[in-house]
Formats: C-alpha cells, structure tokens, sequence
C-alpha cells in the first residue's frame, strides 16, 4: 500500500474545512456531529477519519458504550435516543445512496426531529465527511496523523 502524500490543493482543503466546520456549528450538537462523522466513516472504511473523530467524541463526552455500538446502532435498543437514531439513518442514507436517492420515510423521520435549518446543517454534515472520506481513503492516509 502506497500512502499518497499530497492531500489537496490548499484552497480545496480550506473550503472542505470550511463546509464541515459550518456544519458541525449550525447543527448545534457536536456529541451528534461526531456519531454522524463516525458512521460515515466506519461506512467509507476510513481509518484517518475514524481514529480523528472517534477522539472528538470522546472529547465531546460521547460514551463508550455508544461508539462500541455504532456500527449495529439499528439493534443498539436503548442505547441511542430517537433523534439520534433518525440522524444515523440519515446519515447512511445520504453515504450509502442505495437506491439512487434518499428514502422519503427516512427523510421524514429525521425532519421530524430537525427544524429546517438544522436538517440542513445535518445533511451538510454527511456531505462534508463522506469528502473527506474519499480524499483520505483515495490517499490512502493511515490513522495516527491527527491530535486533539
């Protein structure tokens, strides 16, 4: 495997910087940010994205029993609330694109625990991970490279 050195043009790097940041703000839950970009990334298989954000949450006081059940957080009863779980669904609705488009059920049930404007700001938050994700996983950029 061949890590590919050059990330970015630093002006693309900025303006993805740019996109999650604003997104992680106006969603207004960094704890929930951080399981969304963890979803993201366990779905995208990337290893740089997982190691940083996983230390984020637990910054954010995200518990250990929610990122060891992440993956299976549809079977995790009792372990992510509703809102969470409607923003995980969507989550990999928008990352994974299954059916070409996104389910209208799973659209509502998140809109149902969204305003507008922080649905947006939800969906602007997948976006921007599942960018970074195929930058570091096309890179081939090992975990280990980020500190808090």
């Amino acid at each position: 495997m061949t890590t590919r050195t050059r990330l970015l043009d630093p002006g693309v790097g900025r303006a993805l910087s740019a996109v999650s940041a604003t997104a992680k703000k106006g969603l207004g839950d960094p704890a929930l940010a951080e399981l969304v970009v963890i979803r993201a990334s366990q779905l995208n298989h990337c290893a740089f994205c997982l190691d940083m954000h996983l230390a984020l949450a637990r910054e954010y006081g995200v518990s250990e029993r929610q990122l060891d059940l992440l993956a299976a957080w549809e079977e995790a009863e009792g372990v992510f609330d509703e809102r969470e779980r409607a923003a995980l669904a969507l989550t990999e609705a928008v990352t994974v694109l299954t059916d070409r488009f996104v389910p209208d059920e799973v659209y509502e049930r998140a809109a149902r625990h969204f305003d507008e404007t922080r649905l947006a700001h939800l969906i602007g938050l997948v976006v921007a991970i599942n960018n970074w994700n195929r930058v570091m996983v096309s890179r081939r950029i090992p975990p280990g490279g980020y500190t808090p």
